[in-house]
C-alpha cells in the first residue's frame, strides 16, 4: 500500500475506530511472574500462604539418640556440629568460618569463667562477677548467634518455631537443638536425592568377514532352491 493511501472500512469495521489511546497497552497479569517466591528456594508460594511456616520438624527436640553419629559430636565437638549445619544451610558461609564463630561467641565466655575461676583460688564476691558475667556471656551469645543458623534454616524448609522461639531454644536446649537441625538436615538432604539409575551396557558390535558371509550365501541358496549337498551317481 502506498504511503498517504486510506482505507475505507466496513460497517463491521467501523466500531474499531472508538479505541482509546493507551488501550492496546494495557499490562497483562500472569500468574506465574507476579506470584510470591520464597527468598530461600526459589519456589513460587501459594497464595493461601502465610507466614510463619506451618511445617512441622521430621524429629523432635529431644530425639537425640535418633542418630547416634550427630548425637556424640554435638556432645564433645558441638562448634564442629554447628559448623557443618551452616555450610549445609548456607553455602556461602563455610565450616570452618561458622566453628571458629561458635569458639568465640559460646566456648569464649566459657573459658573466660573457668580460667577466672582457676586463677582465683579464693572466691571473692569480685571473682563471682567475672564468673557470672562470663557465663552470662557464653548464654546470650549462644542464644543470638547459634538461632541465626536455626532461622535460616526454618526459613529454607518452612518450619514453624518448635517448640518456642530459636533464641530460647539455643538458650536452654543448645545441643539438643544442634542435633535436631543436623538430623532434619540430613533428612531434607536424603529425600532431594534422585534414585539411582541402572546403567545397561550396550551390546557389543558384532562383525561378518568375508567367509562368513560365503557361508551364509551358500546356506540361503540351498535352502531357496530346495537342493540338498548330496549328489546321485549312476551305478
Amino acid at each position: 500500500m502506498a504511503e498517504g493511501t486510506y482505507v475505507k472500512l466496513t460497517h463491521e469495521q467501523a466500531s474499531l475506530q472508538n479505541i482509546t489511546p493507551g488501550e492496546l497497552n494495557q499490562p497483562i497479569d500472569v500468574a506465574q511472574l507476579t506470584a510470591r517466591k520464597c527468598q530461600e528456594c526459589g519456589q513460587s508460594l501459594p497464595p493461601t500462604y502465610q507466614p510463619p511456616a506451618d511445617e512441622d520438624w521430621s524429629t523432635g527436640i529431644f530425639g537425640c539418640a535418633e542418630d547416634a553419629n550427630s548425637c556424640w559430636t554435638g556432645l564433645f565437638c558441638p562448634y564442629v556440629l554447628f559448623g557443618r549445619n551452616v555450610e549445609s544451610v548456607n553455602e556461602d558461609i563455610t565450616e570452618r568460618a561458622a566453628c571458629i564463630g561458635h569458639v568465640i561467641c559460646v566456648e569464649g565466655g566459657m573459658t573466660v569463667a573457668a580460667l577466672t575461676a582457676a586463677f582465683n583460688g579464693i572466691i571473692d564476691p569480685q571473682t563471682s562477677f567475672l564468673i557470672c558475667e562470663g557465663l552470662f556471656f557464653a548464654w546470650w551469645m549462644c542464644g543470638i548467634y547459634t538461632s541465626m543458623a536455626r532461622q535460616s534454616l526454618q526459613r529454607k524448609y518452612h518450619l514453624k518455631d518448635s517448640p518456642c522461639d530459636p533464641c530460647m531454644v539455643h538458650c536452654c536446649f543448645h545441643w539438643c537443638a544442634l542435633c535436631q537441625e543436623h538430623r532434619e538436615i540430613k533428612c531434607r538432604l536424603s529425600n532431594n536425592i534422585a534414585p539411582s539409575t541402572t546403567v545397561v551396557d550396550p551390546p557389543p558390535v558384532q562383525e561378518m568377514n568375508a567367509s562368513d558371509q560365503n557361508k551364509e550365501a551358500e546356506l540361503s541358496s540351498a535352502k531357496g532352491d530346495g537342493r540338498t549337498g548330496l549328489e546321485i551317481q549312476p551305478v
